[in-house]
């Protein structure tokens, strides 16, 4: 299973070269990385009777548990380790490490994309919940239908989940071109007010349309009573915004977008008085100002600058940032990345059902529970390969590395919530088997939901956070025994 996990991830890679994100990255490449765990646990409910299944049924739920359980806390915590750099201003300094094992001082941040799928992965614990509902009000009647409306709700946010994994590169180009503006926008007014003749704003707290008309004055160079495209790109390279990655041209043509209504490719006087005013509105505006505060506002477009800068950094950089090199030679790479996948299939299928027996046997030899087996050693094989990816891609010491690396533990999880569940329901729904995992359910919504707050309210993590998700793997084990064989739960 080892073997089929590390086959699956590389063949998704190389495939991943060729295609690129989308359809590849957002849909099939998850789905890939849940298939060992997805066997095992079809095996496991498939074959023999209905009797031998219900007691096989306990190694799918524990590798379902053991892998979200062990990528949350062992592996999130043990990339927070490696990954660490030195926090200055709330946020890692990509490459600078000389704070060592600080608890607050080193961490590692990501970028909002990364919050969003922390949030995305608590939320799909919801089928979990559903059902649950029968044991949670003491009913057996509704058991049954419980489990076909939760793989209703699973397969229905499956779905949804892989087309926003599709559309979320072009929804994130079209977040960063949105916020890259903004800043511009800031840039251009941080820009007038320090060469303003005067105050931007009057006592009354509303635009100096004096100051503005001669600020329009100073960057008509030809005195032709109208802003050129040349007059305005040379306004935006003086800004000098080198802290985001600027399409000036792109950023002149947006800007003349803003202040020409007339849309004869220049900007007159009126235009140009009218679109600062707006912009002078829209920065005191973020900053939760009335309308008519004072001419003390002006501090409001440094403030809407460093907003501005502060969005740009939380989104990440550009995809176009870093350089894509050509395949050399992409059908003979295509061809090796569908062989790899075929052969990673075809040994987890081929192995599935004896390893299922060996967890089976060996629970029985040992008098070891088959859940604390497949709970802990499974996950080893069969999520082996994306625990290693993940923290090698953290030693890299980058805030795009970080958000990459725990992006792809918690889309993992995710994709085991919503994949790997909905087989395991289809699997007891058809079958008719009883649904008696509220002990191990209830470890999965206490891990998920723990880490998922924690990753959607935070974008930077210090040491100290990757305490918790350490402490949370003993817990859920001890939790479990507790529930189990002292309250008598399963």
């Amino acid at each position: 299973m080892y073997l089929a996990a590390t086959y699956l991830s590389s063949g998704s890679e190389l495939l991943l070269e060729i295609l690129g994100p989308g359809l590849i990255g957002g849909l099939f490449l998850p789905m890939l990385g849940a298939l060992p765990d997805a066997m095992l646990i079809l095996v496991s409910g498939i074959s023999g009777t209905a009797a031998a299944a219900q007691s096989q049924v306990s190694v799918g739920i524990g590798l379902l548990a053991g892998s979200t359980v062990m990528l949350l806390t062992a592996i999130w915590g043990t990339c927070c380790i490696v990954g660490k750099c030195d926090i200055e201003n709330s946020t890692a300094v990509d490459l600078k490490d000389t704070k060592g094992l600080s608890l607050t001082g080193s961490g590692v941040t990501t970028d909002i994309w990364t919050s969003y799928a922390a949030m995305i992965m608590a939320v799909s614990v919801l089928p979990f919940i559903v059902v649950q509902l029968p044991q949670l009000f003491h009913s057996t009647s509704g058991r049954h239908l419980a489990v076909l409306i939760a793989l209703i709700i699973s397969l229905s946010l499956l779905v949804t989940y892989c087309l926003y994994q599709v559309f979320q590169p072009w929804i994130q180009t079209r977040k960063l071109a949105y916020v890259k503006h903004k800043h511009v926008i800031s840039g251009i007014l941080k820009h007038l007010k320090k060469h303003s003749l005067g105050r931007l704003f009057t006592d009354h707290g509303t635009p100096n349309v004096e100051v503005i008309e001669k600020l329009f004055n100073s960057i008509d160079e030809n005195g032709d009573g109208h802003l050129s495209h040349a007059e305005l790109k040379a306004l935006v390279v003086g800004m000098r915004l080198e802290e985001i990655n600027l399409d000036e041209n792109d950023a002149v043509a947006k800007v003349m977008k803003d202040f020409d209504k007339s849309c004869d490719d220049k900007v007159d006087l009126h235009e140009f008085i009218a679109g600062v005013e707006k912009w002078l509105y829209e920065a005191r505006g973020s900053n939760g100002s009335s309308p008519g505060a004072g001419a003390n506002t002006i501090k409001y477009i440094d403030d809407f600058h460093e907003e501005t800068r502060r969005e740009h950094s939380l989104l990440g950089e550009d995809q176009s940032d870093e350089i894509v090199e050509g395949v050399e030679n992409p059908r003979k790479v295509a061809i090796k990345a569908g062989l790899l996948l075929l052969l990673g299939t075809i040994i987890a299928a081929v192995f599935a059902d004896p390893l299922v027996d060996a967890v089976n046997n060996f629970s029985s030899a040992t008098s070891i529970p088959s859940f604390f087996i497949s709970f802990i050693a499974l996950p080893l094989a069969t999520n082996s390969s994306e625990a290693v990816s993940a923290i090698i891609f953290a030693t890299r010491k980058k805030k795009r590395s970080a958000s990459l690396t725990f992006s792809e533990l918690y889309g993992a999880v995710t994709m085991n919530n919503l994949l790997c569940l909905s087989v395991f329901l289809a699997i007891v729904y058809a079958r008719g088997l009883i649904w008696n995992f509220s002990s191990e359910v209830l470890v999965i919504l206490i891990v998920c939901v723990v880490m998922g707050v924690l990753g959607s309210i935070r974008t930077t993590f210090p040491l100290w956070t990757c305490l918790i998700a350490f402490t949370l793997y003993p817990f859920s084990l001890v939790l479990v025994y507790v529930l189990d064989y002292v309250f008598g739960w399963s």
